[in-house]
């Protein structure tokens, strides 16, 4: 199949357009620094978990062409409830082939090659996999694998789901702020992926071995919602949701356990995403 790849700096919505200002302006860095609080993104995630938020669910999936018709018919009761909406049985189905990598959520897909005895960029910010992960012995494991990074955005179905079958070990939490995921935000010199409070666990899978995997939460976003299970999980099964706004997974792969297709690997070189949906075929086993 082909992939559709986005340039996001030719493709600003309104949305775009004030994080812009908020993020480049003096007045706009100064009233982030309020909103990228943990109580004010904690506050406005129980107004949208309250039934006050209801007017707002029709306005936006109408403003971004939201198809309802992939998603279980229900009457919401707040706008997180329509947020973290699930998807009918039959869709976005995994590829059961041992040696395939699937999307674990829809997202807008970058490839990265780890390497820790240089800095690598994203999106015009450097950044470290230590500084990422807080961890040298993870960076130290990692080094010469892939990391991608897969952004959601808010008309995204927000769950996601573990690629493989495997043993899921304990999720560590790293605290921090609630940092818009979208590249403005990067590029006004914000190291989100280093300041954004996230969560980390391994997943020792069949087929791809020891495979990182990082939520990020982001600006507005309450919660990241893990199901924690500490024992066997299947390739498919969800592993948990984002609650309000934009978010972001990382997965790591060690060194020559995954190929990523060459169409990935092309668009994150020439600075593109790739539009992908859960259980899209990515890559496959080394």
């Amino acid at each position: 199949m082909e992939f559709e790849r986005i340039n996001c700096k030719l493709q600003q919505n309104s949305q775009d357009k004030l994080l812009e200002k908020m993020y480049k302006s003096d007045i706009g860095k100064q009233l982030l620094k309020v909103l990228t609080g943990r109580a004010v993104s904690e506050l406005g995630g129980k107004f949208m978990d309250s039934p006050l938020s209801v007017p707002v669910i029709k306005p936006f999936i109408e403003k971004n062409n939201i198809d309802m018709s992939q998603y279980e018919e229900k009457e919401y009761k707040s706008y997180n409830d329509f947020f973290t909406r699930k998807i009918k049985e039959g869709e976005r189905v995994f590829d059961l082939t041992p040696e395939f990598l699937c999307s674990p959520c829809d997202s807008k897909l970058t490839v990265y090659n780890i390497d820790e005895n240089s800095e690598y960029e994203i999106k015009g910010t450097k950044y470290s996999f230590e500084s990422l992960t807080r961890s040298k012995k993870l960076a130290d494991y990692y080094n010469g694998g892939h990391m991608l990074v897969f952004r959601l955005c808010v008309d995204d179905y927000h769950r996601y789901s573990y690629v493989d079958n495997g043993y899921l070990g304990p999720v560590r939490r790293i605290n921090g702020v609630y940092h818009t995921v979208n590249p403005v935000a990067i590029e006004a010199g914000n190291d989100i992926y280093k300041e954004n409070t996230r969560e980390c666990s391994v997943l020792h899978s069949e087929n791809f071995g020891k495979i990182l995997q990082i939520e990020v939460g982001a600006l507005m976003v309450g919660r990241i919602v893990n199901n924690d299970e500490k024992c066997h999980v299947s390739r498919g099964q969800e592993k948990g949701r984002f609650e309000f706004g934009g978010s972001t997974v990382i997965l790591a792969f060690a060194k020559d356990m995954v190929k990523i297709k060459d169409e990935i690997i092309k668009n994150s070189a020439e600075d593109f995403e790739t539009i992908v949906k859960m259980g899209d075929v990515i890559g496959e086993k080394f």
